[in-house]
């Protein structure tokens, strides 16, 4: 079987680099799918300017995939069909989270494909007893049949951590168009930068920050490398984050302003460098570092809710609630940065 390619129209978009948010699953009191306040969802990040959504990520929380929840095909489905139904006069891409061994992830990007998408974000988490050799044999044989985003995650949240040599590797494969950096750590950031850099593939491979608490400062950063002689100059063009989940309309224009600020020679590089801090601040407040993160998909539940656009902030697993504090520290930076929050375009949204 001859694997899909990513099209031109798509490929241009994602190099351009774009707002691509982690999609969150909607549900009820009764802790059941809620289908239209999902398509409302999807509705939401198409009309913000997003670029894309990724769907069966970790915000649309991993138990999808439980025999006796069984929502992975469905999450799947509603979100292409709402993509499709809204006949958009602009490219958006479909990406979809592809986890598991070897035979799961080929399952699953299968099911993918079934459904539309374009491309599948390939995590590496749950794999730590893995040799490297053996995970990019796992990379081969999904990118045989779908365009990969590769996924470093941290290990915080079931990642872990990878050599430099392995994504050296891994950017050699064929049918790999971009990698998505969660990894909350500079350096190992900057391995796999170094190795893509190093890669005969540089230049075919784009970089997304997935690095919430950087966000900012990864994508106006260019990084800078010298390979056989010559200089390799790469950059994170855009952004998959959990974060973009919420407030995406305010995140479509901050990677506008960004973009703009790399065009006229970095001018208003010390301002967003300061709004990048803010950024950060209410990420901190959503994702929850204070805990270990345990509430970062209840978090952004809580701000989709206090917009209406989820009911509640309910989540499959009933332990997964906004830890001590939270709800107040949500409070206090929704305050503290009104012009990092788009109620008002949601308000208008969900009044047509």
């Amino acid at each position: 079987m001859s694997s899909k390619t990513l099209k031109p129209e798509l490929k241009s978009l994602l190099k351009s680099g774009t707002v691509i948010p982690a999609h969150p699953l909607a549900l009820n009191e009764s802790r059941q799918f809620d289908e239209e306040r999902q398509r409302g969802l999807t509705r939401y990040y198409m009309a913000s300017g997003a670029g894309g959504v990724a769907v069966g990520v970790h915000s649309t929380q991993f138990e999808i995939r439980d025999l006796n929840i069984n929502l992975f095909d469905t999450v799947l489905r509603v979100a292409s069909e709402e993509i499709d139904a809204a006949s958009l006069d602009r490219p958006f891409i479909k990406v979809a989270g592809i986890c598991g061994p070897t035979a799961q992830a080929i399952a699953e990007a299968e099911t993918a494909l079934k459904y539309g998408y374009d491309m599948g974000l390939l995590s590496m988490g749950g794999l730590q007893d893995w040799t490297e050799k053996d995970i990019l044999q796992r990379v081969r044989a999904v990118a045989d049949i779908i365009p990969v985003v590769g996924f470093y995650l941290q290990p915080s949240v079931g990642g872990r951590i990878f050599t430099y040599e392995f994504w050296k590797e891994f950017a050699e494969i064929k049918n790999i168009e971009a990698i998505k950096v969660a990894a909350f750590n500079r350096y190992q950031t900057l391995d796999v930068v170094r190795a893509v850099c190093s890669s005969s593939r540089a230049e075919e491979i784009d970089l997304y920050t997935g690095n919430d608490d950087n966000i900012v400062a990864d994508l106006l950063t260019t990084y800078s490398f010298e390979v056989n002689g010559k200089t390799v100059q790469k950059e994170f063009v855009g952004g998959l984050l959990g974060h973009w989940a919420v407030w995406t309309h305010k995140a479509v224009q901050l990677l506008q302003e960004i973009k703009a600020c790399k065009a006229n020679g970095n001018k208003d590089l010390a301002q967003l460098l300061t709004k990048g801090i803010d950024v950060t601040d209410m990420n901190a407040a959503i994702f929850d570092p204070a805990h270990s993160f345990h509430g970062c998909i209840p978090g952004i539940h809580e701000v989709l809710r206090r917009q209406g656009l989820l009911e509640g902030r309910w989540c499959l697993n009933p332990n997964e609630e906004l830890s001590a504090g939270q709800m107040e520290e949500i409070d206090r930076v929704c305050k503290a940065y009104p012009e990092l929050t788009d109620d008002d375009f949601v308000k208008e949204l969900l009044a047509r």
